[in-house]
């Protein structure tokens, strides 16, 4: 909302106030509040649950992951393109920076899988850890990092050879990666609270920070130019970090069951996808780190991916049934996929 100060000019100076609101959206940070909504939402269908997506830019493209598949989608239309199947669980995709291959980490699998980008057919099957989880591409060495959930470590790939070439030990339980373009990478470990910064060169953990006041930190987005990390954690915590000294600079509020997070390098804006049905905008230009908007999604609708070349955020989601009752085996049981529901939101700036 605007200062009362600001309602009070717009109310009696009637012709002014046109022009008064085209420069406060040119230049106020405050009054991005309101510009986010959805605008569009593509049904894909099918079974089964969902992980991390990944906007390809250059190529106007969106590869989501969706149980055993991968669907490929033009973010011009939000028409499918193509698939990749034959896996076990998808959970992350990575792409090189030569614009020929995409890595897949097939969690079931214990595999990451290696595609064609030109014709979504699969050209190598590389054995990793447990359960590869979040992925990245690392252009100074030009590896692919799968960080392993159930074995606590990550398998570097030689993207040049298609081979495991390390497999470096860490701490605990890893979740999503970040690059900073220069051969360092960022990893949050979920049940450490913390984050791990590694080098690519050395291949080598080079320091771990914890994270006070958040608990299971699981998406993470980066700002090269201001040397920020934007971690999101259950307890409806972003928690900011100066990745050059490791220190937190901010904790602000963001919605609940987060699991991935974006950021907007021209608005200066980060981003969290919540499970509560929400989307968190953050001010990251200013030092408060204030909250923006809390943008009404759909509930589940907890992993995101943002498109630099549009502005757009997608987010995957679908319907849920009833949770199914709790047992020794399975305490926190997760409810079912409605059949058919499974879709693509797309929020984007008004």
């Amino acid at each position: 909302m605007l200062p009362s100060s600001y309602r009070r000019f717009f109310s009696r100076t009637a012709i002014v106030s046109g022009l008064s609101l085209g420069l406060l959206a040119a230049c106020s940070p405050a009054f991005a509040q309101q510009t986010y909504q959805i605008q569009d939402r593509w049904k894909i269908g099918g079974d089964g649950g969902w992980d991390y997506l990944l906007a390809d830019p250059s190529a106007h493209l969106l590869y989501v992951t969706h149980g055993p598949r991968v669907e490929v989608l033009d973010t011009n239309t939000g028409k499918a393109v193509g698939s990749l199947t034959g896996f076990k669980s998808t959970h992350g995709v990575a792409l090189d920076d030569a614009g020929k291959y995409g890595y897949v980490s097939d969690g079931q699998g214990n595999t990451v899988v290696v595609f064609d980008r030109h014709n979504f057919k699969t050209v190598a099957t590389i054995p990793a850890g447990m359960n590869p989880d979040g992925i990245t591409y690392e252009p100074v060495t030009k590896t692919i990092w799968a960080f392993n959930g159930r074995s606590n470590n990550a398998s570097v790939i030689d993207t040049a050879t298609q081979k495991v070439i390390a497999t470096v030990k860490l701490s605990g339980r890893p979740e999503f990666p970040t690059v900073d373009g220069k051969g360092t990478i960022f990893v949050n470990i979920e049940d450490k609270n913390s984050i791990v910064r590694l080098d690519a060169k050395t291949k080598a953990v080079t320091a771990e920070w914890p994270l006070a006041g958040c608990d299971a930190p699981s998406g993470m987005a980066i700002d090269t130019g201001h040397h920020r990390l934007f971690s999101v954690c259950d307890g409806k915590k972003m928690i900011v970090t100066d990745y050059q000294s490791g220190k937190a600079l901010a904790t602000p509020a963001i919605g609940d069951s987060p699991d991935a997070a974006g950021f907007d390098v021209k608005h200066q804006l980060a981003f969290s996808s919540n499970g509560d049905g929400t989307l968190t905008v953050v001010d990251a230009g200013s030092p408060g780190y204030k909250v923006l908007q809390n943008v009404a999604t759909q509930k589940a609708a907890k992993t995101m991916s943002f498109d630099s070349g549009t502005g757009r955020i997608y987010l995957s989601v679908a319907e849920l049934g009833p949770r199914p009752a709790a047992t020794p085996e399975n305490p926190r049981p997760r409810p079912a996929v409605v059949p058919g529901s499974f879709s693509i939101i797309v929020v984007g700036r008004k």
